[in-house]
């Protein structure tokens, strides 16, 4: 089997450097209005269409009565279909209802090659009063992207709320994989609340990113929200707005030094191949006690295998999704499987007395069930892709450990 190639696709954001414009104001303005405009054409047809329907429906009336040029106009109808998919999505999963969606003036997205163009220092981008051409703030980590080796895709350049304009430049490159039917090192990833990450390799290496001091922050920014929540004021609203803002960006930062960490621990330890759970609803299928409701609902457990996924795929690690159930209730000894099995951080098996923590069991058991799928893979000839919202996760379920009890 050859190796995979796979395409890894990553945003950096770039800072303007120009202030207040009113021709990218102008231009702003008249493309949320055109997609306010395709917004009802998708609302009144009841149900979300495709980009190329509602171009064609959406064109003349965006090219003559609102003034766009011809590739904003196509733009539109994308980023417009795009938004109805994701909101029939969300019906879907009962999270929300058939709605009227609007816009607000912050974003506009432009195709690379016919309405942007971009090199180490400036940008030129198709303003409705022509191309301008602008400078733009490079970053020492951004410099990889302007190597030659990136290929850049459809972009958008945004309106932060510190007033500045960014550019959210999205680049995508094919990087190969190692053939996993060859791969003899593993590791299995579980991610938590009480460790971020655990991991467990092959040849026995095991490692714990922990989250105290995170959980602390999160605590302290849980009781401010807990605060303004009972002021139930407009200024309150603003702040708690302003907060969850704050609090995103703190988990994401977190996410993305616990990623980095997981593969520096990778290459040192020669991994070809990193084992993940497939947290595809996951919220919904596990119970939660209701104090610790919003901690698990809102902690970026996604998030994070996803950094970890993108990181790994940069260095040639190959990323693969296992069945999650049972992971943190089967022995690693003897594979029973049973709930009592785990009390709170530690786990006891309740047949062998195999005792451990109960994430690094989990880990554990990432790790062998991600090695059981290099032999199915090379039997079968099969490839996993990463999770889909859209598709059951059925279709990627390996068989479960045998064992006593459930």
């Amino acid at each position: 089997m050859k190796d995979a190639i796979v395409k890894v696709s990553k945003t950096t954001i770039l800072k303007l450097t120009t202030d207040e414009d009113s021709r990218i104001e102008k231009t702003i303005d008249k493309f949320t209005e055109g997609m306010d405009y395709a917004s009802t054409v998708v609302h009144a047809n009841q149900k979300p269409m495709g980009a190329i329907k509602l171009q064609k429906l959406t064109y003349a009336h965006l090219r003559s009565e609102i003034g766009l040029k011809s590739q904003m106009s196509c733009n539109v109808a994308r980023q417009t279909a795009g938004a109805y998919k994701t909101l029939q999505a969300q019906i879907r999963k009962g999270e929300t209802y058939w709605q009227l969606l609007k816009f607000a003036p912050t974003n506009i997205k432009f195709s690379y090659g016919r309405d942007f163009s971009i090199n180490h220092d400036e940008i030129s981008i198709t303003t409705l009063d022509g191309r301008q051409k602008y400078g733009i703030m490079n970053y020492r980590y951004a410099e990889q992207f302007f190597d030659g080796s990136w290929k850049y895709q459809a972009s958008e350049l945004v309106k932060h709320k510190d007033g500045n304009y960014y550019f959210h430049l999205v680049c995508e490159k094919e990087i190969g994989e190692p053939d996993i039917t060859q791969a003899s090192n593993f590791m299995g990833i579980d991610v938590g609340i009480n460790h971020l990450a655990v991991t467990f390799t092959t040849n026995g290496r095991r490692k714990f990113f922990t989250g105290g001091e995170i959980k602390n922050i999160r605590n302290i920014y849980s009781k401010q929200r807990k605060r303004l929540q009972e002021k139930d004021t407009r200024s309150a609203t603003r702040v708690l707005k302003h907060q969850s803002g704050r609090e995103k960006r703190f988990m994401r930062d977190v996410n993305h030094v616990i990623s980095r960490q997981v593969i520096e621990s990778a290459i040192e330890d020669n991994v070809s191949v990193i084992g993940l759970e497939d947290l595809t609803g996951i919220r919904k299928r596990t119970e939660v006690r209701k104090k610790q409701r919003y901690k698990h609902n809102s902690w970026a457990f996604r998030e994070l295998q996803t950094f970890i996924e993108y990181k790994a795929h940069e260095v040639g690690i190959a990323v693969i999704y296992i069945d999650p159930r049972y992971t943190s209730q089967t022995c690693p000894t003897c594979l029973h499987i049973s709930r009592n099995n785990r009390n709170g951080r530690s786990f006891l098996c309740e047949v062998c007395d195999y005792a451990l923590n109960a994430d690094l069991v989990g880990a554990m058991n990432i790790e062998a069930r991600t090695r059981a799928f290099r032999h199915d893979l090379e039997v079968q000839g099969l490839v996993v892709d990463s999770p889909d919202e859209t598709i059951s996760s059925e279709t990627s379920l390996k068989p479960l450990p045998t064992g006593r009890g459930n």
